[in-house]
């Protein structure tokens, strides 16, 4: 009898405290992005296809959807963001679906960690609802594994892509990068800019193709308080002239740059600068 107590005791010890993990089915995956000056956090569950038949099947049209597996889909902005003109508060949101065979209806939800779907629905924690294009891939490819992504990333927008099996759904969201940008300049330019102020400030106006004017005044005051400009400073000083349509000056800049760039062995700007000489040289 104490035999069999024993066993019965190490028995119930083994599965107390077992140390086994197994895989989940469905893995968790976290992806983050910067867009501009805002981070994106997305934290979802990937189920696989495995066979199945999923739209209109095992994720059925027209119900309501964790847009994922397990515990609930989650983004996170840590700016104000924009989508279809609706302005959404930084902060994180579930995220819910409710796909059909031709749009899905993307909804933000202010209540997060859910499991699924919430059994009590409240109205009004929707945070954003709107119904965006269902499409197909033309090539007959497969997404095997849900996938949620960033695509055509610029400073001011993205693409938000959810794809699995055969469908995709794109959710354009804008971001408010020219707004905290300008605030920025407007405060550091009123407090005694530096060298480094102005290059930076003329730079990001050459990449947006605004201002360009004003790109230039800047440009000018950064490479006259720099002792020894470097080959990459002088690029893009070439760059802003010639989108002022300056080019005698810009190719004079770029020879600069080029000499600069040849001692320095960076064959990169060594083309570039000759590739924009030729071109400005046709002007």
């Amino acid at each position: 009898m104490r035999i069999i107590y024993t066993f019965l005791l190490l028995f119930l010890s083994f599965y107390g405290y077992s140390q086994l993990k197994t895989p989940s089915a469905s893995t968790a995956s976290e992806i983050q992005q910067v867009v501009g000056l805002t981070e994106i956090v997305v934290d979802y569950n990937r189920p696989s296809k495995k066979g199945r038949e999923i739209f209109g099947n095992l994720v059925p049209y027209g119900k309501m959807w964790r847009t994922g597996a397990n515990s609930g889909t989650e983004i996170s902005f840590s700016t104000d963001v924009s989508i279809n003109d609706t302005n959404i508060k930084e902060g994180t949101y579930s995220i819910f679906s409710i796909p059909n065979k031709d749009r899905w209806e993307i909804i933000f939800y202010s209540d997060i960690n859910l499991w699924s779907v919430p059994r009590s629905w409240d109205e009004s924690k929707v945070i954003f609802k709107s119904n965006f294009k269902s499409n197909i891939f033309n090539n007959s490819d497969i997404v095997e594994t849900f996938s949620i992504s960033f695509q055509d990333i610029t400073n001011n927008n993205f693409d938000l892509v959810f794809s699995w099996d055969d469908t995709y759904v794109i959710v354009p969201i804008d971001v408010p990068t020219r707004v905290l940008v300008d605030n920025q300049i407007e405060l550091i330019m009123g407090d005694n800019p530096k060298s480094s102020d102005y290059y930076s400030a003329a730079v990001y106006y050459l990449q947006e193709k605004i201002k360009l004017d004003i790109a230039l005044e800047w440009m000018n005051k950064a490479i006259d308080m720099i002792e020894n400009p470097r080959f990459f400073q002088l690029r893009q000083y070439s760059l802003i002239l010639a989108s002022n349509e300056k080019y005698r000056e810009a190719i004079k800049v770029a020879r600069k740059s080029l000499e600069l760039s040849i001692q320095a062995n960076n064959q990169d700007y060594v083309k570039m600068n000759n590739d924009s000489i030729s071109e400005w040289s046709k002007k």
